[in-house]
């Protein structure tokens, strides 16, 4: 009942905010008539720029939409089928300002002035006012002189009253303009000032006042004003539809009341526009490309008219999210069901509100496919943050783990020698150091258990100086049972999974169970004994307790290191282990010895053979389980290279299963798996293929930023609210990682934030190794991660991170030079800006975190201890 109550709250929580934001404005009704409508008569379809023009037929059909709704009309050209509107729109009672447009080629202009006075000359005489020129001083496609004498000429040759259409500031700037005018026609679009709307009436009215009072011999006609529905904000002025029909409601009301003639910008949206003045060049029209009302004429103002259906389709698509994350949701408490549902009915609204703007835009193929990419990303980016609200609600709000947990007793049974299984331990070694393998081999010779045979495999390792010792010690902590043995082979095939089979052919007969550790891990005496006793359950198969390491104090790197690690082993571990998924990660694993042979042993045709194992024998049916307690600790990376080879290891590996797996994990293959495993192996996975699609993202964004440098109006910055969502996600991520860190993982905030620092750092890394895994998927060599290595000098460090400091020097200058070029009018830019500079954070994370590897070691963080 609880959860019932907090869906429907939900269910309210989006119809009410809905409802809230589009609440009905009543502003003054538009008049039956208008003064004038600028008339553009290009099709959805039509582009000037292709020379692809409007027909007689087109025109028509418009000039009978505006008929009765507009006194006049106001073009801008004369060349070709335009010069035939006045004749046009006498038919249906329209009059004309007609316009010849001035632009820098002086041939153009002389034959659009001898057309414009040759048809003011003919019949039918509906021409009211004549245009030369439409903010041609604004573009500076002429000059002042330049622009004077095409006046004069046209003056001297006509009756009808002659100007020139240009900004409200410009004819401010250039007073002598009005000696060779008849009339002022001026333009008032408070948008491009940035202007808020609630303020760009009384804006509008005063700079036309201005311009009156300054030419107070001269009538002043408004040639242009509008609002556009669509497009980039600039400053404080929002393109949006509801914002566009109060502006033109509230001024054509206001203009009336003054005697003011204008004409309204603008008749029909010109989706062609786009090329030359961005987004909301195409959305200036009183109707659309298609020719329908784009707001309300009488009634009340609705933001979001049909906001009634998005609500709707949100709370559908909320509801199938619940159900999928709710599915075997009985562990969790009322606030882990509520947190998902939030995320749920989140996730949906935001999707839902983002197709429906995508919607409202004009589309070129080149902006559908781009427009295509970010929606994608978006919703790739909703997956991801589902996933991780999963993770976040069973890590925080369970009301009881169901699984084997924590540290195990022993059974009744085990104080009998007889009744505890023999096991076989293996020890793969390439190129270790002799004394760190010594120290290894001491600590299995001390463990308290009975019945067990270690077997090290030293292969391909060249430097007889290297392995001999290793021989040696073996056979001095040998007995007459042969309980130590070591085998060197050079060559073999197939790396660490190579190692580990050899040692399955020489494993004792009498082996139950296989155990495997790394070769710098120290095991505590009591590992054997204590976790022998989840194998009485004769479905498990593996029993898998945590890696933990010895050198976090080290230094501040490490401290790092062991931070970040820690988040898997205590938090993503412990709730898979609740649907039987855990990953096999190799060290610190025993391996029931039948289930390994049954499924063929360890895998050599990828790099993490030890997960690739764990989900062979899951798909064979059997179990796994997970003991959230240290047994044993090992050695981290010594450098910053080497701990992002280590990662790209594990994360190109996880991409060969992947794509080897792909038909029982999607659930297309019959094998073993249970839809919860199959969820948790891609759900667990969906974080790294996240980063492997961030960094096409940078990269497209790279490229983008550098058309938007090149042609700011053709290629504009993403809408906001596209911008928004990388922001939300970051912050999304970093609340998680916090939360559970402090909370489940048992860590200081200052070392939560160590960990989201070394997190960040491999980003880049991981994103490479999934992309060349998905895409490639092809056997590359088992990287080995050195331990007990020369600490990184500067230069190293700096040289591990090359990649990641030219990515965050190109994002960091990109941003600058858009903020020059564009300046800080727009917040899409600001926000885009504001992208890439969230882009850069994982690359500069990545540097630093390098150069913290090499600092010396007294310069040791003193909170590193702490972290052990």
């Amino acid at each position: 009942m609880p959860s019932f109550l907090a869906l429907c709250a939900f269910v309210l929580m989006v119809f009410g905010g809905y409802g809230a934001v589009n609440q009905p404005v009543q502003e003054p009704a538009w008049p039956d008539v208008i003064p004038g409508f600028a008339f553009s008569p290009y099709q959805k379809d039509q582009n000037p720029q292709n020379n692809v023009l409007p027909t007689r037929e087109d025109i028509i059909r418009d000039l009978a939409r505006l008929q009765g709704k507009t006194r006049a009309i106001r073009t801008y050209t004369v060349e070709g089928v335009f010069g035939d509107i006045p004749e046009l729109a006498n038919t249906y009672g329209i009059n004309v300002a007609l316009g010849a447009w001035i632009g820098p080629d002086a041939v153009s202009n002389a034959r659009e002035i001898d057309r414009l006075v040759s048809i003011s000359r003919s019949a039918p005489h509906n021409i009211v006012r004549m245009l030369v020129g439409n903010e041609a001083l604004l573009r500076t496609d002429v000059s002042v002189h330049q622009l004077t004498a095409y006046l004069d000429t046209v003056r001297a040759l006509t009756d009808i009253p002659v100007s020139t259409a240009e900004p409200w500031h410009v004819w401010l700037q250039n007073p002598e303009l009005a000696a060779h005018v008849d009339y002022i026609a001026v333009h008032l679009l408070p948008f491009w000032e940035g202007v808020e709307m609630d303020k760009a009436v009384d804006y509008a009215l005063n700079t036309l006042h201005q311009v009156q009072a300054r030419f107070p011999d001269k009538r002043v006609v408004v040639s242009e004003v509008g609002w556009p529905s669509q497009g980039r904000t600039i400053q404080q002025a929002v393109a949006s539809q509801a914002n566009q029909a109060i502006f033109l409601r509230r001024f054509i009301h206001r203009a009336q009341a003054e005697g003011v003639v204008f004409y309204v910008m603008e008749a029909f949206d010109q989706p062609w526009k786009r090329t030359i003045e961005g987004a909301v060049g195409a959305h200036w029209g009183v109707l659309d490309a298609d020719r329908n009302p784009k707001f309300e004429m009488r009634n009340p103002i609705i933001a979001v008219p049909h906001w009634k259906m998005l609500a709707g389709v949100s709370v559908g698509v909320a509801l199938l999210i619940t159900l999928f994350l709710l599915t075997d949701a009985r562990a969790l408490t009322t606030a882990g069901r509520s947190f998902l549902m939030f995320n749920a009915f989140s996730a949906s609204t935001l999707v839902v509100f983002i197709l429906y703007e995508f919607s409202q835009q004009y589309h070129t193929w080149t902006s559908v496919a781009v427009s295509a990419l970010m929606l994608l990303g978006v919703l790739g980016i909703v997956v991801v943050v589902l996933a991780e609200a999963h993770e976040w609600a069973e890590a925080l709000w369970v009301a009881g783990r169901q699984r084997l947990l924590g540290k195990p007793l022993p059974r009744e049974t085990a104080t009998a020698s007889s009744a505890l299984p023999f096991v076989s331990i293996h020890v793969p070694a390439y190129e270790e150091p002799p004394e760190l393998l010594k120290a290894t081999l001491n600590a299995l010779a001390r463990l308290d258990y009975p019945q067990f045979e270690v077997l090290v495999i030293d292969n391909n390792t060249r430097n007889e100086a290297t392995w001999k010792p290793v021989q040696a010690h073996c056979m001095s902590l040998d007995s007459s049972d042969h309980r130590f043995r070591f085998f060197h082979v050079n060559p073999l095939a197939g790396y660490k999974a190579g190692a580990l089979n050899l040692a399955l052919d020489h494993t004792d007969a009498r082996a139950e169970v296989v155990a495997v550790i790394d070769a710098d891990y120290q095991v505590a005496s009591n590992w054997l004994r204590d976790l022998m006793p989840a194998f009485s359950n004769p479905s498990i198969a593996i029993v898998q307790a945590p890696q933990d390491y010895r050198d976090a104090s080290d230094s501040a790197f490490k401290a790092l290191c062991y931070a970040e690690y820690k988040g898997f082993f205590h938090v993503g571990m412990v709730t898979r282990n609740e649907r039987n998924a855990i990953i096999q990660h190799g060290t610190m694993t025993l391996v029931r010895r039948s289930v390994l042979d049954d499924v063929g042993g360890w895998g050599t045709h990828t790099v993490t053979e030890d997960a690739e194992l764990g989900l062979r024998i899951f798909e064979a049916g059997h179990e796994a389980t997970y003991i959230d307690h240290s047994y044993g600790q090992g050695l981290m990376p010594d450098t910053f290279l080497d701990y992002k080879k280590q990662r790209h290891r594990w994360a190109y590996g996880a991409m060969q299963i992947v794509r080897a797996h792909a038909a029982a994990l999607l659930g297309f293959q019959k094998t073993g798996l249970t839809a919860g495993q199959r969820y948790h192996f891609l759900a667990g996975w969906l974080p790294w293929m996240a980063d492997g699609l961030n960094l096409l993202f940078t990269g497209l964004a790279v490229i983008w930023s550098v058309l938007m440098l090149i042609n700011p109006l053709a290629f504009n910055a993403p809408p906001l609210l596209i911008s928004v969502v990388p922001f939300l996600f970051f912050v999304f991520k970093l609340v998680k990682l916090l939360t559970l860190y402090t909370t489940r993982v048992g860590t200081t905030l200052g070392q939560a934030l160590a960990a989201t620092l070394a997190g960040l750092s491999l980003s880049y890394t991981i994103g490479h190794a999934t992309l060349s895994g998905l895409l490639l998927g092809r056997a590359i060599a088992f990287a080995r991660t050195p331990k007990t290595g020369q600490r990184a000098r500067w230069r190293q460090a700096l040289a591990a991170a090359r990649g990641e400091s030219i990515c965050a020097l190109a994002l960091l200058s990109l941003q600058v030079l858009l903020l020059a070029r564009l300046g800080l009018q727009a917040q899409e830019n600001l926000a885009w800006c504001g992208v890439l500079l969230l882009q850069s954070v994982p690359c500069v994370a990545a540097v630093v975190v390098s150069l913290l590897s090499a600092r010396a070691e007294g310069l040791v963080d003193e909170k590193a201890e702490s972290l052990v």
